[in-house]
């Protein structure tokens, strides 16, 4: 059964393969870019070198430690992989905190199924297995947002219980309890 783990290098083959299947917009989700210290973006040559890959876990797995300082309007986040043994199936992040950008549009959990994967739950699961460890990070109810054409990420966030808040930009904000009552 799929879960969500911090990442490791032991899905580096996976992971190379769901990055060729990102189209460039997705990119981003493939954790190319390091917050944690150097300003930098990883490439996908740069992350098929198993040294490189495991510096970019590096720093994604520091993006979630307080001490970690950040560049100005970014918050700490705790990045997990959603994995089935050595396949990557996707990626969630928990932002700690949340900026003006991120009450607007980001909220605090977002997550990426890779293309192959889609369709098939991963996604549901996803959400659910992240809220007791948003609640075990001070975070409830957490907002999560979807594009206002994205019917099935609107049903991932209403079967985790996500009531709606409004719209605004062209994104559907929810909010969802993390703390089962």
């Amino acid at each position: 059964m799929p879960i969500l783990v911090v990442p490791t290098a032991a899905v580096h083959r996976s992971f190379l393969a769901a990055w060729d299947e990102a189209g460039p917009q997705e990119e981003r989700w493939m954790g190319a870019r390091s917050v944690a210290g150097a300003e930098e973006e990883w490439s996908r040559g740069q992350a098929a070198d198993p040294a490189e890959f495991a510096r970019m876990i590096e720093a994604i797995r520091a993006e979630a430690d307080p001490e970690t300082a950040l560049p100005p309007g970014i918050v700490h986040q705790t990045v997990l992989w959603f994995v089935d043994g050595v396949d990557w199936l996707g990626r969630l992040s928990i932002r700690h905190d949340l900026t003006p950008a991120l009450t607007e549009l980001g909220g605090h959990i977002g997550y990426y199924v890779r293309p192959s994967a889609r369709r098939q739950g991963h996604a549901t699961q996803m959400l659910t297995q992240s809220l007791p460890i948003a609640a075990a990070l001070e975070i409830d109810p957490a907002l999560v947002t979807c594009d206002l054409d994205n019917e099935g990420s609107r049903r991932v966030i209403e079967s985790a219980g996500g009531e709606l808040e409004d719209e605004r930009h062209g994104k559907l904000r929810f909010w969802v309890p993390t703390r089962m009552t």
